[in-house]
């Protein structure tokens, strides 16, 4: 099973969670909501779940072995890290354009 698509749907400045993310497999399959979580300085990734009736989480969908949970914490995480980088290019690029007629206002 290939990933083939990983979305980062939403991030968060603020507390631990700090993405949601769909990931797609093989084209195929689609997992939505898993989060990205940083706590001490380490980042991973926690799998959609609900809550029972007796106040307990259960993953919805879950990987059956560490091999394959390694595989997907490192892509999701990758393309957390990948998001992140665009974003702040996207926000120094817009600070740039705000700028120049500022200059220009200075140079008149």
């Amino acid at each position: 099973m290939k990933i083939t698509d990983i979305k980062i749907r939403k991030t968060f400045d603020d507390g631990p969670m700090k993405a949601i993310v769909s990931v797609t497999f093989d084209g195929q399959l689609a997992v939505h909501d898993i989060k990205v979580i940083n706590a001490r300085d380490k980042f991973f990734i926690v799998m959609p779940s609900r809550k029972n009736p007796d106040d307990t989480y259960r993953d919805i969908v879950h990987p059956i072995n560490a091999q394959f949970r390694s595989m997907l914490e490192e892509a999701v995480i990758e393309a957390y890290e990948a998001e992140l980088a665009l974003l702040e290019t996207r926000a120094r690029e817009e600070a740039a354009l705000e700028a120049i007629p500022q200059a220009e206002e200075q140079l008149v």
